[in-house]
């Protein structure tokens, strides 16, 4: 046990030995290496320490320069075009958020770091900013302890105002609008009241426009937001004064709309794809489609009243009949007295009446009884004697019967035959078609196997003209049109890239400008160098002297021996002077080794730790 701490001592003594010797020769290569780089230095003159502080002071100052350019973040635009109050009350919040920022060249738009855009963009907006210079609802939310009613209306006018500002300023193609409301009080009284007025001016994009049916929709929009506002009290200005609200749309003037030329290109493009799928077995590219379509978008509204022969009174079908009787008894005028109560007695009864016998026509005529007719015997009990009934007279009898006449007529009606027709023809119905086909040459394999543009046949033409009428719905009586050609197609250069070119696509260009910021830094560093630096270097490290074999007497003397030689001229040249070169390199270790061995040995230590 007690000869292991000698053991150690022992063993520890040449590693701490190893080890200072270490750092000896560490001190001695660093004091070697100063010596040396001070040689250096005396071997140049004033001109030349000058021009090597000077490079060294500027590649140090571009490289330092460099890494504060590319740690400093890249700058994009927050908001551009705000108004100065949106400004400020964003500028606040940004210096409250601790968000650094900055302003473009006139101010025109506040610059945040590119990594926090869409975060700053999403804070703003929950705080309700930018607000677009004007107030919505939320001027409601601030009113103040004893506010009059007038007060009160204004602020909701402004509010309302303010809103639908807000609403039109999101149509793609107004950059800002202000809408301005002008709302009467409201009158008990039906005569005095007043419909209210809205005034709408508009600033668009450049190069923008509003066509008539966005012109319509922002005048149904003020129109349904403000109560019994009529759209026709609803004025739009553009900002150069023009007013916009009472355009009249050609087309619309001329019958026919945006919403009809739609629908036949609709039309149109429907059926030029079913004839490009029934010709899709030629092959994609072999045909071109082109479909022209005639409709009738015509309101026809046609009412017919037609009334039809009268059928056999057989067949025919009463509407009403009416049967009158009448029977008269020519009596005598009345006896003229004295008026009064005498005269105006009535008739006294007949005391022994009569009843009048019937007539029977004469023997012989048509009618006439073949046998003689009894005379009914006469009752004297009979109440209805004396009595003439008949066709609804009931009249007492004179006592000398005056001649009795008597009448029937019917009148029949008899139904009409009458048909009413009430047609409504649809809008959109399809006058006439009109479609062309071309067909490109089919190619042809030979016996040696290329392929020949070769025209169609008249037998495929003729099924390519028999598909494509059944896929277009061809009728001949509409006056339908169908021509098919067949011609050879040209061959078509297709672009490299239908997109933006590469030259113009914002991420190449800003690719483009970070590797042109690292070349120019390059291009200054290498500059630098080799215009300040390089020569200094070669002043202060100037190249070994080359070896007696080396020079041109030498050179010139071994290259007349070559020649003469057997062998051939440029090996004999090479090899002297390789061996040369490597016999002066032993030469010079040689003299190292004998006038400072202690450099040698620092470089065979150095050697050995390197490989072990």
């Amino acid at each position: 046990m007690a000869t292991t701490p000698e053991i150690t001592a022992d063993t520890a003594i040449p590693a701490a030995t190893g080890t200072a010797e270490a750092t000896n020769a560490t001190a001695a290569s660093a004091a070697d290496a100063a010596t040396r780089l001070r040689e250096a230095l005396d071997r140049l003159n004033n001109t030349q320490k000058l021009m090597l502080a000077a490079g060294v002071a500027a590649i140090i100052a571009i490289l330092v320069g460099a890494y504060l350019w590319n740690k400093q973040p890249d700058y994009k635009v927050l908001f551009a075009n705000y108004s100065e109050k949106d400004g400020g009350a964003i500028i606040a919040a940004l210096e409250q958020a601790n968000v650094s920022y900055r302003y473009s060249t006139g101010g025109s738009a506040i610059l945040v770091p590119a990594a926090q855009v869409h975060d700053v963009r999403l804070r703003l907006a929950a705080q309700g900013l930018p607000r677009g210079g004007s107030v919505g609802f939320e001027l409601m939310e601030s009113q103040k302890f004893g506010t009059s009613q007038f007060i009160e209306q204004v602020n909701y006018q402004r509010a309302l105002e303010g809103e639908l500002a807000r609403t039109i300023e999101s149509i793609s193609a107004v950059d800002t609008a202000r809408v301005h409301l002008a709302i009467p009080k409201p009158s008990v009284f039906v005569r005095e009241e007043q419909k209210p007025t809205a005034s709408v001016l508009l600033h668009l994009f450049p190069g923008r426009g509003l066509d008539a049916t966005q012109i319509a929709g922002i005048t149904h929009l003020i129109s349904s937001s403000v109560p019994q506002l009529p759209m026709s009290n609803v004025n739009i200005v553009d900002q150069d004064g023009n007013l916009i609200s009472q355009l009249k749309n050609k087309l619309a003037e001329a019958g026919l709309d945006a919403s009809q030329l739609k629908y036949v290109h609709e039309v149109e493009n429907g059926i030029a794809r079913s004839i490009e799928k029934i010709l899709a077995p030629w092959g994609a590219g072999n045909y071109r489609v082109q479909v022209a379509a005639d409709l009738d978008f015509s309101h026809v509204e046609q009412t017919a009243e037609v009334f039809r022969p009268n059928a056999t009174p057989a067949e025919a079908t009463k509407r009403s009949e009416q049967i009158t009787e009448s029977a008269n008894l020519n009596q005598p005028p009345a006896v003229g007295g004295v008026p009064g109560a005498l005269s105006n007695q009535p008739p006294v009864p007949a005391i022994a009446p009569m009843t009048q016998p019937p007539i029977t026509p004469p023997p012989g005529e048509a009618g006439a009884p073949t046998t003689p007719v009894p005379t009914p015997p006469v009752n004297p009990n009979d109440p209805n004697r004396g009595r003439i009934d008949a066709a609804g007279v009931h009249a007492p009898l004179n006592p000398v019967s005056p001649p009795l006449t008597t009448g029937t007529s019917t009148t029949t009606n008899y139904e009409v035959d009458k048909t009413i027709t009430y047609t409504k023809q649809a809008a959109g119905t399809v006058r006439r078609l009109t479609a062309a086909v071309v067909m490109n040459y089919h190619l042809v394999k030979d016996k040696n196997g290329v392929e020949t543009p070769t025209p169609l046949s008249e037998d495929e033409l003729r099924k390519v003209i028999e598909v494509v009428r059944g896929a277009m719905g061809y009728n001949e009586q509409r006056g339908d049109a169908l021509s098919v050609a067949n011609v050879p197609f040209a061959l078509e250069v297709k672009a490299d890239d239908d997109g933006i070119a590469l030259w113009k696509d914002p991420e190449n260009i800003a690719r483009g400008m970070d590797i042109l910021k690292y070349l120019v830094i390059a291009g200054i560093l290498f500059a630098i160098y080799f215009i300040m630096l390089r020569p200094v270097l070669h002043s202060m490290f100037p190249p070994p002297p080359k070896p007696e074999g080396d020079t041109a007497e030498g050179r010139s003397h071994a290259g007349s021996h070559g020649e003469a030689g057997e062998g051939g001229a440029e090996e004999g040249e090479r090899e002297p002077t390789e061996l040369d070169s490597y016999a002066a390199k032993v030469e010079k270790a040689k003299e190292i080794a004998q006038t400072d061995p202690k450099v040698v040995a620092d470089m065979i230590k150095d050697w050995m730790g390197l490989n072990g």
